[in-house]
């Protein structure tokens, strides 16, 4: 069984066992931005998503609001491209400079802790990027995604296992199920990292109503993250905070 080497950022452990429910924040404008903060407020969570592909403005402008309103919750920096489920087209260069930007430099108070990586980019460009953020101390979640099926076990793992040699801090794969057995081949391939292959925290989650079940059973499959709504949810199948929270608590 290899190691999962846990990483802190503020006061939060990421693969110490435990899965941590980060909230998504989809506010499109100053004032949504700040009736989501309220409600995020009021639900049990460890971390905050900012969708920047749902702000029109600038989001970088958004992250400093929200970091000026939340100065010791971890934030997870996603721009979610169109192709991966997003709201958005960009470059990639556009992508690139705009990520860039959110992990900040030695004169902004207002970086983010972790910035979403979309493996689907290229390697190349993956592994560069990457290489880049972590110098400005910012942690990088490489994630795949497929809205259209589960790949099988072999797949799932062999694209986390990719993902590590790349450089990321995290990997994540999220998939979409077409039936119950692509439920199981999700929960397979994350078993198989656990006891097996990762060497540092990984989350996996099979999306849609079908899936939800993947979403409350880290515990078991060594997943590190949950993500689930307080306001508007940002992927099929994201369940209430309040309810994913006593469900954790009780399976730990």
């Amino acid at each position: 069984m290899t190691k999962n080497h846990a990483i802190t950022v503020r006061n939060l452990t990421l693969g110490d066992g435990s899965p941590k429910i980060c909230v998504p924040i989809t506010a499109r404008n100053p004032e949504e931005l700040r009736e989501q903060l309220v409600k995020v407020r009021e639900v049990p969570c460890d971390m905050a998503e900012l969708r920047a592909d749902y702000y029109d403005g600038d989001p970088i402008e958004e992250l400093a609001a929200l970091r000026g309103q939340m100065p010791d919750m971890p934030i997870l920096f996603t721009f979610r491209t169109k192709e991966e489920g997003g709201e958005r087209e960009i470059s990639l260069e556009e992508y690139a400079s705009l990520n860039r930007r959110a992990a900040g430099d030695a004169t902004t108070a207002a970086a983010a802790d972790f910035i979403d990586l979309e493996y689907n980019r290229g390697e190349g460009f993956l592994r560069e990027l990457c290489r880049e953020l972590q110098e400005k101390d910012v942690k990088v979640i490489a994630s795949f995604h497929d809205f259209n099926q589960t790949p099988d076990p072999d797949t799932l793992v062999r694209l986390l296992c990719r993902m590590q040699e790349l450089g990321a801090d995290v990997t994540k794969a999220a998939v979409m199920p077409c039936n119950e057995r692509d439920v199981l081949k999700l929960l397979q391939a994350a078993v198989e990292m656990k006891e097996k292959y990762a060497d540092r925290p990984y989350i996996v989650m099979s999306m849609g109503r079908l899936g939800g079940v993947s979403r409350l059973a880290g515990t078991l499959t060594g997943s590190a993250v949950t993500f689930a709504a307080a306001a508007a949810s940002s992927a099929p199948g994201q369940m209430d905070a309040d309810l994913v929270a006593q469900v954790l608590s009780v399976l730990k």
